[in-house]
């Protein structure tokens, strides 16, 4: 069916582009704003990290319309959820959906803004269509490969100049502290609690540098990494090398987000 490369995915984003709308509306009713959801809270067990995360109905709502919706437009794709488990059948299939159905639950379930839905096809290993709709922000971040990234219909195109200024960076005190002692001051951003919108934001230019922790997943990333490479920047581990995906564990250790131009100078100063 994506023999036919761009215009092939050029259909199927529109398809994924309005579910990603659908399942945002879905999530709605159970967002309050600077209050605590209406939706039911849980903590599920402790994973790699050592903490327990938290998971809300509106999680699994969504999880559950996007599998069917998704499976119904490219049923020969596997499939990659937070909220779903993993079936090792995935690896043996070129496309899969990579899915965080609330992307950043516990800004969602506190009430914070900073939440989105993330949807990415990777194909071999790689993404090639990645959408990110931030419903309360109202801005549909997409891309599909080789087609450019865009913004609400606005394409992003990170400049091929230095920031004037020092630069602005968001992500883990401990990370940004070594960014900051090794390259100069820095303009401390408040940490964006969604990292597909941190991501994000790097390539819409409102942040320059931004810092990813280890133990981010597959499917908190797939989307917002094709977005930022489209808009002509990278992410990835301090060595340079980008993240693989539907690996049999799709975990990976820190990374750093940043336009190209910048990318040398960023990388070397996380090595020291």
């Amino acid at each position: 069916m994506l023999s036919s490369a761009s215009d092939s995915l050029a259909r199927l984003a529109e398809a994924v582009r309005d579910a990603a709308r659908q399942a945002g509306a879905i999530a709605l009713p159970y967002f309050r704003s600077g209050e605590q959801t209406a939706a039911r809270l849980w903590y599920k067990g402790q994973g790699a990290s050592g903490h327990s995360s938290p998971v809300t109905e509106a999680d699994i709502a969504l999880d559950t319309f996007l599998k069917d919706r998704l499976t119904g437009i490219l049923p020969e794709a596997g499939w990659l959820s937070e909220e779903t488990a993993d079936d090792p059948a995935r690896l043996g299939r070129s496309h899969v959906w990579v899915v965080d159905p609330i992307d950043g639950t516990r800004a969602f379930a506190s009430g914070h803004p900073d939440w989105a839905v993330s949807i990415a096809l990777v194909k071999d290993g790689a993404p090639v269509l990645g959408i990110l709709h931030a419903p309360i922000h109202d801005r549909l971040y997409e891309a599909i490969l080789g087609g450019g990234a865009w913004c609400n219909g606005d394409r992003l195109r990170l400049s091929e100049t230095a920031p004037p200024g020092p630069a602005r960076v968001a992500g883990p005190k401990p990370l940004a502290d070594r960014f900051e002692r090794n390259t100069g001051p820095v303009e401390r951003l408040p940490k964006v609690p969604s990292l597909a919108l941190r991501l994000a934001r790097v390539a819409d230019g409102s942040i320059d540098v931004g810092l990813v922790s280890h133990n981010s997943q597959d499917w908190d990333i797939a989307a917002a990494d094709l977005i930022l490479r489209e808009a002509g920047g990278v992410l990835t581990d301090f060595s340079g090398l980008p993240p693989a995906y539907n690996k049999p564990e799709p975990r990976h250790g820190e990374m750093i987000a940043v336009a190209s131009r910048l990318h040398p100078r960023a990388i070397g100063a996380m090595r020291t």
